[in-house]
């Protein structure tokens, strides 16, 4: 089978939210190959390169989504219309009020107003070396330009938009384009849009129009052919957005089906990370997402959440509860497996908390909590292990560090010293803590205290060492967790400290969890359960869908399938044509069989 695997910001580049799993399955997979459609978030991942790459892999194609250079199309008079046209209704749709609730299932977007008629375009002439209003008006009627259900528009507009820039070269320019902010500075205006979208200021409207241009920078790559995700098997997109973007093209396109995994919901993290911004911003381009992510589960054949956190999100976004499979993200165990199987831990008096240090992760109400677990246990010790991520990272540490010293002043020098200090700040890789199951084994009980969690790898991490754990309440925790560990409130010192005291009081509780967290862990969360499930919807996906390339024999007649079935028996028993290098057996029958009817 010939998969086109679609990642941002992860595989193949060497750093990277996905890129680890990615590698996982790519390689776990070996008798399917993989054509990668990357795209880069920052210049560094760009520079950084790729991480090394199987045989499996038979090519990669990239595209950056933090830099793009204008194009230099230049539209005719035919073209500006038509963008106009798209973008506009586009618009609309975002500045649509929702004044029904969603439904669960189809989360159809509310009616609205069409544009009003547009004035000027604006565009630059063929010949003319600057732009400027011009009198080619680009009109539309009262019901909007495309004729389609109210459903339908945001797709319609979407692949109006694609379809533009297959024939013209490109959007980035349009896209920046005056006419585009003007386009959507009407849609706002128009009557019956939303009282946010009523509010948006000029700033307000930049800001979004250049959120809408990066995010739909995909739809101008010239990967849409029959040499590029037009021959592929399946899509599988790693994330929503920009990733599902080129799947969505190929299915339209040319009915390749789509597979759609999310371990974080984009309309979520949009949601937590622009929690500064203005209303209107805010509320078109949660517009913007929800309607993107609707629309990519409508098409795609099946949608893999990592965890039921994030299965409620994608319900609530539209997708049909019939496609949804929780695919769980799957952890490599051997590296634990020593610790795991040896629970005794280093010092039964000590606390472990390990991650990325930075504010979601709430350390100063761990530390608040410590100082109480001191006060009815003074032999304590706690060890935040991590590395601070970026500016914000690190100012984040300092402040932790200060307020150590702050709640611990006569028990040592500083907050980092770590001699007779309760708390220390450390990292993996040192000669203490060479690697993350040392950091576990560090202590007798393992402290998660995020405010904002998605899926808890390290709460995984930390199941097959064996380690008992105390966990706040957030994102995917009580899912992963399942009884085999303390859950409490977020954002609560004290409950966090008596959670942490009654362990610290009970060494048999501890090892009794323990044991039942590692074997929790190893039954759901490893690489070989990920692998098989993806395996498994690859080729159910594969046989759900219909045959959409004929294939002719020697002779000139239909030849129903890719590959016969007989090309893999030994012996000369077939006189068809080269097999494809995708379609060559190198895994066991069963699966060579399944390809071979494909």
């Amino acid at each position: 089978m010939r998969i086109g695997l679609l990642t941002e910001g992860g595989f193949p580049y060497l750093g990277g939210d996905a890129g680890l799993w990615c590698d996982r399955l790519v390689r776990g997979l070996a008798h399917h190959e993989f054509d990668v459609y990357a795209f880069s978030r920052t210049e560094a991942q760009e520079d950084a390169g790729w991480a090394p790459l199987p045989p499996q892999v038979a090519r990669v194609r990239t595209a950056p989504l933090w830099a793009a250079e204008s194009d230099g199309v230049v539209y005719g008079r035919r073209a500006r219309r038509r963008f106009l046209e798209h973008y506009g209704e586009l618009a609309a749709v975002l500045c649509a009020p929702d004044r029904a609730p969603r439904d669960a299932h189809t989360a159809a977007p509310a009616p609205a107003r069409a544009v009003a008629r547009a004035a000027g375009d604006g565009f630059p002439r063929p010949g003319d070396g600057h732009g400027g209003t011009s009198s080619d008006a680009a009109p539309t009627t009262p019901g909007g330009p495309l004729a389609a259900p109210e459903a339908d528009r945001f797709a319609n507009a979407l692949y109006g938009l694609a379809s533009l820039a297959r024939e013209e070269g490109g959007l980035v320019s349009a896209l920046r384009s005056e006419p585009a902010v003007r386009a959507l500075e009407r849609a706002c205006r128009a009557p019956g849009a939303g009282q946010a979208a009523r509010e948006a200021r000029v700033p307000d409207l930049l800001a979004v129009a250049a959120h809408l241009e990066r995010a739909l920078r995909p739809l101008s790559l010239d990967w849409y052919g029959t040499d590029g995700l037009g021959a592929v098997d399946l899509c599988h997109a790693t994330s929503g957005g920009p990733a599902a973007l080129p799947g969505l093209l190929a299915h339209h396109l040319f009915g390749v089906p789509l597979l759609v995994t999310e371990y974080g919901v984009r309309l979520r993290t949009h949601y937590l990370t622009l929690p500064e911004a203005s209303p209107a911003v805010r509320s078109l381009l949660a517009a913007f997402h929800g309607r993107l992510a609707a629309e990519t589960y409508r098409c795609a054949t099946f949608v893999t959440p990592g965890n039921t956190h994030a299965r409620r999100w994608q319900e609530r976004c539209g997708a049909d509860r019939a496609k949804l499979r929780t695919v769980y993200p799957g952890m490599d165990a051997a590296p634990f497996a020593e610790a795991g199987e040896s629970p005794e831990c280093a010092d039964p008096h000590t606390l472990v908390w390990t991650g990325r240090i930075e504010p979601a992760k709430d350390l100063v109400s761990l530390l608040h909590a410590f100082a109480e677990v001191r006060r009815q246990r003074p032999g304590t010790r706690l060890r935040i292990i991590g590395a601070p991520q970026g500016k914000e990272g690190t100012a984040y540490l300092a402040h932790c560090g200060a307020l150590a010293a702050h709640l611990f002043p006569d028990e040592a020098d500083g907050p980092h010293a770590v001699g007779d200090n309760p708390v220390s700040f450390e990292e993996i890789g040192g000669p203490d803590l060479p690697t993350a199951a040392d950091a576990y084994a560090a202590g007798a009980v393992t402290v998660l205290s995020s405010v904002v969690e998605g899926f808890p790898a390290g709460l995984v991490e930390a199941m097959l060492c064996g380690r008992a754990t105390v966990s706040t309440d957030v994102g995917a925790v009580v899912e992963v967790i399942g009884g085999t560990g303390l859950v409490v409130p977020p954002r609560n010192p004290r409950a966090l400290a008596e959670a942490c005291v009654s362990l610290l009081r009970d060494p048999a509780r501890r090892l009794r969890l323990g044991a039942a967290a590692r074997a929790r862990a190893l039954e759901l969360f490893t690489v070989e359960q990920n692998i098989a499930a993806f395996h498994g919807l690859y080729l159910e996906t594969v046989a759900r869908t219909p045959l959409r390339r004929a294939r002719l024999d020697g002779t000139g007649d239909l030849q129903p399938f890719a590959v016969p079935a007989e090309a893999h028996v030994p012996g000369h028993w077939t006189t068809t044509r080269a097999t494809p290098t995708w379609a060559r057996p190198t895994a066991s029958a069963g699966a060579t069989a399944t390809e071979g009817a494909r």
